[in-house]
């Protein structure tokens, strides 16, 4: 990756801050807000059930590759000018996300949308650290990952409340004002700049990484509905992945300039922490991506519900990262870590309690610890990661970081439905294996048609959807709970000072 470009001041500081944190603010809460939506998007647009997840997945991952490059198309062709393009391609996204007709449309507007929004979120952390003081860079710091999080737990109630009363399309109209605020803003405001001499760039490393990552994805998501590998297409996205992987492995081993280089990976925390990172994005996404359908479709609570029931979970996460943000740097960060997977781990066990009898206390109940607990274990990991990496190399550490949160959560999101489906289809042949006409009016009083058989068959394939999903909170508790043990094999802090 190429080295960080000169500071330079630039005027209007405060609406700069401002349109950066909104920037943020956006690109966020725009993975998140079609959650709560879902049911509404679905019926338009004829959506199959196991191509809900692409709704996240597709964005986050185009995401993930643009967000690799920025650094490079910012010191090759102007901050100012990929900003300004990135903010552009953006607002189209969102525009063709309207206009779909089909859920292939949609899917590729997203996946456009996703690749601008890469680009919004180091260059808006760039833009506002130049235009802050060094005395409150921190703070502002700060104040950009709080907006980046409350994008994301504010999503699915500010989407639930908008299709519920305005229609779905409504949940990408509300950005537009945002970007043309973003837009005007930077082009009156911002100076232009970009890198003296223009640095290399690995392209064959990002090139062999994602297509290691699509190939996985695309096999995961695809799997279930081709009968996996009696499908041609999934050989070759299992042959992709493969290949894509092997040759990133050999680049990093054999090559001097590399997309990550190998330094990175002789610091112990921070290749702890890029792991711990990854399961905590692989929990962090697909809970949201579970919990909404299962509130909507299981136990019949209108959009708009569903949505509010989130904001519990938001308010705890957000509230937990500032406390823990402001306690000072000579405490031990490690008990704060451990503390709050223990959280997550707990909500989830809580979260195994689920039934269709339940009434909305024990979702609110478990959000909010879960909430918590990864406020507490997101600045934890930062200080983690950064104790002991030499200062040179934070840049790249911090890009490696958000790729594997953001990694994790395409891959927790594909790896919870399908298994979520298939666990759904073997819960569903053990219940109503013996439901049949005969059987059922042995135990029945009067006749039953096939109406009620039908009716029947709708309880037993609700009470498996139900099984199915309790089973994927538990995959998520495992995900976390095994990397509990990582914590002790972190360095201690540096002495402060």
């Amino acid at each position: 990756m190429s080295t960080p470009l000169p500071s330079t001041a630039t005027g209007g500081h405060h609406a700069i801050s401002a349109a950066t944190l909104m920037a943020t603010y956006m690109q966020a809460v725009n993975i998140s807000i079609p959650n709560a939506a879902l049911p509404h998007i679905q019926a338009t647009l004829s959506m199959a059930n196991d191509e809900v997840g692409w709704v996240f997945s597709s964005y986050i991952a185009a995401s993930a590759v643009t967000m690799s490059i920025t650094q490079w198309l910012a010191g090759r062709y102007g901050r100012k000018a990929v900003y300004q393009a990135a903010l552009a391609v953006f607002t189209l996204g969102l525009v063709l996300d309207t206009l779909a007709t089909t859920s292939i449309q949609f899917l590729l507007a997203r996946i456009l949308q996703g690749a601008a929004s890469g680009p919004l979120a180091p260059l808006s952390l760039a833009i506002l650290l130049e235009a802050t003081p060094a005395a409150r860079q921190a703070r502002m710091g700060l104040a950009l990952t709080v907006c980046s999080l409350l994008g994301i737990s504010t999503g699915p109630a500010l989407g639930g409340w908008l299709s519920e009363y305005y229609g779905w399309p409504s949940i990408f109209y509300v950005s537009l004002p945002m970007t043309a605020f973003i837009a005007l803003t930077m082009a009156l405001l911002l100076g232009e700049k970009r890198a003296e001499r223009s640095q290399p760039f690995d392209v064959f490393g990002l090139t062999t990484f994602s297509t290691g990552m699509i190939g996985l994805q695309m096999l995961l998501d695809r799997g279930e509905r081709l009968e996996w590998f009696a499908s041609t297409e999934i050989w070759v996205e299992a042959i992709a992945s493969v290949l894509g992987f092997y040759l990133f492995i050999v680049h990093v081993l054999t090559k001097k300039e590399q997309f990550l280089r190998t330094a990175l990976f002789r610091d112990r925390n921070l290749v702890l922490s890029t792991v711990i990172s990854f399961a905590l994005g692989f929990v962090l996404l697909p809970t949201l991506a579970l919990t909404s359908p299962m509130l909507e479709e299981l136990l019949n609570y209108p959009v708009d519900t569903t949505g509010y029931m989130s904001i519990p979970r938001g308010v705890a996460l957000v509230g937990a990262l500032v406390l823990t943000s402001l306690v000072p740097g000579q405490v031990d960060y490690r008990p704060f870590l451990m503390g709050g997977m223990a959280l997550v781990v707990y909500a989830n066990w809580l979260m195994l309690g689920y039934s269709p009898a339940m009434d909305w206390r024990p979702v609110v109940e478990a959000g909010f610890l879960q909430g918590a607990g990864l406020g507490m274990l997101l600045p934890a990991l930062v200080r983690a990661a950064f104790g002991t990496l030499d200062p040179k190399l934070r840049p790249e550490g911090s890009a490696l970081i958000n790729l594997s949160r953001l990694y994790g959560s395409t891959i927790g999101i594909a790896v919870v439905q399908l298994f979520f489906y298939a666990n759904t289809q073997a819960v569903h042949i053990a219940l109503a294996k013996h439901l049949t006409p005969y059987r059922v009016a042995a135990n029945v009083a009067g006749p039953i048609g096939k109406p009620g058989l039908a009716a029947l068959n709708g309880m037993v394939t609700r009470q498996a959807a139900t099984v199915a999903v309790i089973d994927q909170f538990e995959i998520l508790m495992f995900a976390m709970l095994v990397v509990i043990p990582l914590v002790f094999f972190l360095r201690r802090p540096r002495p402060v000072g």
